[in-house]
């Protein structure tokens, strides 16, 4: 058995199956509960990791007192992300929610005074912050392979949110009919739309790309689906003191990028004072262009090692050794990647540029 103790509570999203799926494979870590107030939306955890009848929770209280986790996995609405810290913050234990960090700046300032008041790691899980070709981007601008960044373009998105369940299992048209209907994604007092769902990704990155730069103002658009609460296509301009940078988010892609990449690729095109990088979801290599290499090179992306695997293993690591959370998991960047959004939501909704939103 494990020594580290690991609950998931609240299954809202269907990452809570990826998520528990790396604890079951962690060779430290044990699931020690689940938790949801609709049983039926743990069926399918409860099956895929042989997780006993005494272990499966209604009431969050419970589990989190009956269960005594080391770590708390929660993947609430986007909406509901305050209230789940709330809730679960004071218990004292380290939490990695999922993304997005929250449905506003002030929510999101919120939890994060809560992680302070109850000395809590809080850990704001970025799927994208995983794969390889990101990570070797990253230390490929760290090496100095392109000078200053001044530039990010982002581009992701995937068919649709209720196209996949947990383990990216593609669904039916009827299914996805079906779904759509009930699901929070399109709830917009629940947080969805492509926006919320997506843009944190790429400013979150983003800053990280640009060394925790901030821009200037925010310009958004997004587009009015006839029938639909929420946006299914946003794309935000951000003025920095350097230059602009483009952060684009899509429901709706022709195919699902962990499939087929689609046209326009998922991932991020990065500009610096001596050369670029392309780094796309999934692929095996980034493409360098650089001064010396003006036609541009292929870079094979570097292996991931434990503990930077994925995001259980980094926080196990960072419980076991008492290390802060740092990088695009980290609050103060997932903070101005909130407040990106933030203004791109309001920028949206009030069809204007406006300042960067602080508070």
């Amino acid at each position: 058995m494990g020594q580290y103790r690991v609950v998931g509570i609240n299954f809202d999203y269907m990452h809570m199956g990826d998520n528990l799926r790396m604890v079951y494979e962690h060779p430290e870590c044990q699931i020690v509960g689940v938790c949801d107030e609709q049983p039926d939306r743990m069926a399918d955890a409860i099956r895929n990791f042989d997780i006993p009848p005494d272990r499966v929770f209604t009431n969050y209280r419970a589990c989190m007192e009956q269960a005594n986790p080391d770590l708390v996995l929660l993947c609430p609405a986007t909406a509901r992300h305050g209230l789940w810290t709330e809730r679960i913050a004071p218990f004292g234990k380290p939490i990695l929610l999922e993304k997005p960090f929250a449905a506003s700046l002030a929510e999101a300032d919120a939890m994060i005074r809560l992680a302070q008041q109850h000395g809590v790691k809080l850990a704001i899980n970025w799927p994208l912050a995983w794969y390889p070709s990101h990570r070797t981007a990253k230390r490929l601008i760290d090496q100095g392979a392109i000078g200053q960044v001044v530039e990010v373009h982002y581009y992701d998105g995937n068919r649709g949110p209720v196209w996949h369940t947990a383990d990216k299992v593609g669904r039916t048209v009827d299914d996805v009919a079906r779904a759509r209907p009930t699901s929070w994604f399109y709830k917009k007092a629940a947080g969805g739309g492509s926006l919320l769902d997506y843009l944190g990704y790429g400013t979150t990155l983003g800053t990280w790309f640009l060394g925790n730069a901030k821009p200037l103002e925010v310009t958004a658009v997004t587009d009015q689906p006839p029938g639909l609460e929420v946006d299914q296509h946003s794309i935000t301009i951000a003025r920095y003191a350097f230059g602009l940078c483009a952060f684009e988010t899509r429901w709706g892609t022709f195919t699902d990028p962990w499939t087929h990449q689609p046209q326009l690729k998922c991932g991020f095109v990065i500009t610096g004072t001596e050369g670029t990088l392309s780094s796309y979801d999934y692929e095996p290599t980034v493409r360098l262009q650089t001064r010396d290499y003006p036609q541009g090179r292929d870079v094979a992306v570097d292996p991931l090692q434990p503990p930077q695997q994925n995001p259980v293993q980094y926080m196990i690591d960072c419980i076991a050794k008492d290390r802060p959370v740092t990088g695009p998991l980290s609050l103060a960047i997932c903070r101005i990647g909130q407040q990106i959004v933030d203004t791109a939501y309001r920028s949206a909704a009030e069809q204007r540029t406006l300042a960067l939103i602080d508070g």
